[in-house]
C-alpha cells in the first residue's frame, strides 16, 4: 500500500530520523509534518502544517484528511518533570491528537514512539513508565485500523541529520559493543524509520513492538 503520513515530531530526533526514511522511501507517496514550528527540510513528497497548539486541532481539521498513516514521534523526557506535566505533555497531548486523527482517518494505521520499560499494566513505581503504558493502552482502544507502538531502548542516530541529541556524540562510537553485547536493548533510527513503515504498509500481529521486532520488521521493509 502506498503511504500518505503524518509526522509529529519531526524537529526531534526520532521524528527527524522517521521524515528521513519516509522521503526516501518508494512506498511513500507523501509526507505531512505537523509541528509548532518548520523542521528546515525541503522535498517534493513533504508538506508542513504549522500548528501552535496541538491541543486545540479544530482549526487545521480538513489539513489532516485523507491520510493513511500517523508516525507520532512526538515526546519528550520526563527528567525533571512532575507528573503532572509530563502526563499533559505524553498523555492529555498524544490522546487529543490521535483522537482526532481517528475520526478524520479511520482507515488510518497509528505507530506511536514509546520506550523499552514501559510498563502496560500502568501501577509500577517508575512514573514515567506508567504513563506511557497508559498512552499505549488507551490508544489501542480508538478506532483506528491499527495501532502499533514501538518500545526502542538505545537509538543509534543516522548519520547527517541535525537534530541528535549532544550526548550521542560521546555514546555512538560504543554501538558496535552494544549491537553485540545488548541485542535487544540497541537499534538504529534507521531500523525506525524502516519499521514503522513497513507496519503502516503491511501490517503485522504484535501490536508493541520491542528492539528485536523493530530490527526484524526494518529488514524486510
Amino acid at each position: 500500500m502506498k503511504l500518505k503520513a503524518i509526522i509529529t515530531g519531526a524537529t526531534g530526533m526520532v521524528g527527524e530520523g522517521v521524515l528521513h526514511e519516509c522521503l526516501l522511501h518508494p512506498d511513500v507517496e507523501h509526507v505531512l509534518v505537523v509541528g509548532r514550528k518548520a523542521c528546515g527540510v525541503s522535498h517534493p513528497k513533504l508538506k508542513e502544517l504549522l500548528v501552535p497548539d496541538f491541543f486545540d486541532l479544530s482549526a487545521v481539521e480538513a489539513d489532516l484528511r485523507g491520510y493513511n498513516a500517523c508516525f507520532f514521534c512526538l515526546g519528550t523526557s520526563s527528567l525533571g518533570m512532575s507528573e503532572h506535566d509530563f502526563y499533559k505533555i505524553t498523555y492529555t497531548l498524544t490522546l487529543n491528537f490521535a483522537q482526532t486523527l481517528s475520526e478524520l482517518n479511520p482507515d488510518m494505521t497509528f505507530c506511536y514512539v514509546s520506550g523499552a520499560g514501559t510498563d502496560s499494566t500502568e501501577k509500577g513505581r517508575t512514573m514515567w513508565a506508567r504513563v506511557k503504558g497508559k498512552t499505549e493502552n488507551d490508544l489501542m482502544k480508538l478506532p483506528f485500523r491499527q495501532v502499533y507502538n514501538f518500545r526502542p531502548g538505545y537509538i543509534q542516530p543516522t548519520e547527517g541529520l541535525k537534530n541528535t541529541l549532544p550526548y550521542y556524540k560521546y555514546l555512538s562510537w560504543l554501538y558496535p559493543a552494544f549491537r553485540v553485547l545488548f541485542a535487544n536493548y540497541v537499534c538504529t533510527l534507521k531500523e525506525i524509520g524502516l519499521a514503522m513503515i513497513h507496519c503502516a504498509g503491511n501490517g503485522q500481529q504484535k501490536t508493541v513492538v520491542e528492539v528485536k521486532g523493530i530490527k526484524a520488521l526494518a529488514s524486510q521493509s
